[in-house]
């Protein structure tokens, strides 16, 4: 049977082969996204591709080979799975017609007569190359890949006149250089050795064919790795762009709720760290309904002539309440609305309320009274503000409106509880050095995450969003090394990126290879250059 022009809703079922990249789950082609939406089943190393599964849709069958990865087996369950009338999507690694062992597996499909296609990944041949800052076919006659495996006699690859890139080299990686020196290739060609490319682990070792072996003693590289011969690895100096970001590799510690992370989560993606997102609140519902209930009620009769908003989590306690009622945005015309700072304005914008009012400066309670206007009865025709807010706030807004001559409504919208405490390699890592920053967002953060996994490593570096909160750090002997210039979580992961910057700067400048500062504390694992 052909496999070309098959469609994923033939009857007899179809499998996909589909490759997943380098490495980085972000180079997953449109089309292999796409065919992962509507895969019955899922056959793939969870273990190294587990992050693809967030493009399933729920309820699809997850097939782990991790600890089963005979090429008999898998196809025996492809094979079953598109027989019953399933759309399988067989996950591959890198390109499926790159060295590949799923060759078999194809062929097995085919003798079923079973509906098939293969959808090419990003090559690593080509994406490792480019995110280790060597440009794989600028400028040369050739560009040569072969598998170190399948390789009897290398003079005829130490001919190559461009770039050559070796797979599965780099257990013997020594030996190929010699191998290549004593086939005319000279012992000053470059040569890079980079493994777990196109993630943030990938590290690259830059030398030539004559000192290899030196220079890879201490690197402890592994597989998957991939070694790059000839002068384009000479361009890495200017081109390297990926190793190279502010905070490359560093595994930061967010400790804040998930709805809260996850923007700050993706800031930190983009400066090249590893986030780890640890709960140190649990946001509830009130235990009495009663009052948030006549809130709302006063909010749609006209109770009200403002509604300040201090939290995201504010608003979204409001918006479940309209939902239950069966109201939307709608509601909120004719009613001026505040908030506090940047989160809660945008939590208002995908609610479909743009605030009235919001502080120029400072993003607090504070700031927000800076800007609030005083009551006049001449203008406002009802002096009363509803404030929603966490059942353990302030009393700074309250008081500053009565102030002002507003009269109050403070309703507990929703209850914050310390969060349970995290997994214990997760908590060892915090006692233990294991993370490079973690970020303070608030006091309370602070205390929270002291509570339910003790005190980060002093290698650790300490970066809070403000002076409230770094007095708290200070108070549980934790020392501040980054503070915000503004108290937001933008700014607060900008300032660690600065300051990631300038460590990485300082080692570069004194001819030293960066190192994170987790790889700092005693007994950590330290690669040589």
């Amino acid at each position: 049977m052909s496999p070309a022009n098959h469609s994923t809703q033939t009857r007899s079922g179809f499998v996909a082969f589909v490759g997943a990249g380098p490495g980085d789950e972000n180079l997953l082609t449109l089309r292999g996204a796409d065919l992962l939406g509507r895969a019955d089943v899922v056959v793939l190393d969870r273990q190294a591709y587990g992050p693809l599964l967030r493009h399933c849709r729920e309820g699809a069958e997850v097939v782990d080979i991790s600890a089963d990865a005979a090429e008999n087996s898998v196809s025996l369950k492809t094979i079953q799975a598109a027989k019953a009338g399933r759309t399988v999507v067989r996950l591959c690694s890198g390109d499926p017609s790159f060295f590949s062992s799923v060759t078999d597996e194809v062929a097995a499909c085919a003798k079923a007569d079973v509906d098939f296609e293969i959808v090419p990944g990003v090559p690593p041949a080509t994406a490792v190359l480019t995110y280790a800052g060597i440009p794989p076919a600028a400028s040369v006659p050739e560009f040569r890949i072969v598998d170190a495996a399948q390789v009897d006699d290398w003079a005829k690859h130490a001919a190559c006149e461009g770039t050559l890139v070796i797979y599965n080299g780099v257990a013997d990686a020594v030996p190929i250089s010699k191998a290549l020196i004593a086939g005319g290739k000279p012992d000053s060609t470059p040569v890079a050795v980079t493994s777990d490319g196109t993630t943030t682990e990938q590290y690259t070792v830059v030398s030539t064919l004559g000192r290899l072996g030196p220079d890879l003693k201490h690197a402890g590289m592994t597989e998957p790795a991939l070694i790059v011969v000839g002068d384009a690895v000479g361009m890495r100096d200017r081109l390297s762009w990926f190793e190279t970001k502010s905070l490359f590799g560093w595994r930061v510690l967010v400790p804040r709720t998930k709805e809260q992370s996850k923007g700050l989560s993706e800031q930190l993606r983009s400066y090249g760290a590893v986030p780890e997102e640890v709960p140190t609140i649990s946001v509830e519902p009130p235990r009495t309904p009663q009052q948030m209930d006549r809130a709302i009620k006063g909010l749609v009769t006209g109770r009200y002539e403002w509604v300040a908003f201090t939290s995201a989590n504010a608003v979204k306690a409001v918006r479940e309440k309209f939902e239950e009622y069966g109201l939307d945005a709608r509601a909120f015309a004719g009613l001026k609305v505040a908030a506090v700072g940047e989160a809660t304005s945008r939590a208002l914008v995908e609610f479909g309320v743009k605030p009235d009012l919001m502080p120029t400066g400072e993003q607090s309670s504070e700031g927000l009274l800076a800007e609030w206007p005083p009551y006049d009865s001449m203008l406002d025709p009802i002096n009363r503000v509803l404030l929603p807010r966490a059942d353990i706030a302030t009393e700074t807004l309250v008081a500053g409106l009565t102030q002002l001559g507003w009269e109050c409504d403070d309703v507990t919208a929703y209850r914050t509880v310390r969060a349970a405490p995290p997994p214990a390699p997760i908590r060892e890592a915090i006692k233990g050095g294991g993370f490079d920053a973690v970020l303070f967002t608030s006091s309370s953060t602070v205390r929270n995450l002291v509570g339910i996994a003790g005190k980060p490593h002093n290698v650790t570096v300490i970066a809070v969003i403000g002076p409230q909160t770094a007095k708290t750090a200070e108070e549980f002997g934790l020392r501040v090394d980054v503070m915000a210039d503004k108290p937001s979580a933008s700014a607060l992961a900008a300032a660690l990126a600065d300051y990631g910057a300038k460590m990485r700067h300082a080692a570069v400048s004194a001819g030293e290879v960066p190192r994170r500062p987790s790889q700092m504390r005693r007994g950590a694992r330290r690669r040589v250059k």
